[in-house]
């Protein structure tokens, strides 16, 4: 009779707090920068913290945060498909019709700002769903034209 094999063990990871930057709103009614407020997430260090930290982004801010008027600010992106970071780079490759509707500040505010908190992201570049930034080469921040006011 064959016998089952052996349980496998579910990795355990040291739990961290991490900062994920919301848009303020009254904040940016008043136009009092940071228009960012961070709040504190405790995420597991499975050595893929940035990506953690976009997820909880587009999980939004929490009930309470939400009443303090903490907003994700997603400009009709509905989260990310793929981030890479390589020689402090990050690239974001965000899902869903992006689009600034004319606004000078957006998403890419508090994207940048959560991402930019990690010591080994030195620069982000959005791309939107059809892939594109506006400097894809370089270090540089860079955001699609879509997100451009």
């Amino acid at each position: 009779m064959p016998t089952a094999p052996p349980p496998t063990e579910t990795p355990t990871y040291a739990m961290v707090e991490v900062q994920i930057f919301f848009a303020d709103i009254p904040r940016y009614v008043a136009n009092t920068e940071p228009f960012e407020t961070p709040v504190a997430r405790i995420l597991p260090d499975d050595g893929h913290l940035p990506e953690a930290a976009l997820r909880e982004y587009f999980r939004g801010p929490t009930v309470d945060e939400a009443a303090r008027g903490l907003d994700p600010m997603t400009n009709g992106c509905t989260g990310f498909s793929q981030l890479t970071i390589e020689n402090g780079i990050a690239r974001v490759y965000l899902t869903g019709p992006c689009n600034s509707g004319g606004a000078t500040f957006t998403i890419a505010g508090p994207l940048m700002a959560t991402l930019l908190a990690f010591p080994e992201i030195e620069y982000v570049k959005l791309y939107d769903e059809s892939g594109q930034t506006g400097d894809p080469d370089g270090f540089s921040n860079s955001i699609p034209s879509s997100l451009e006011p």
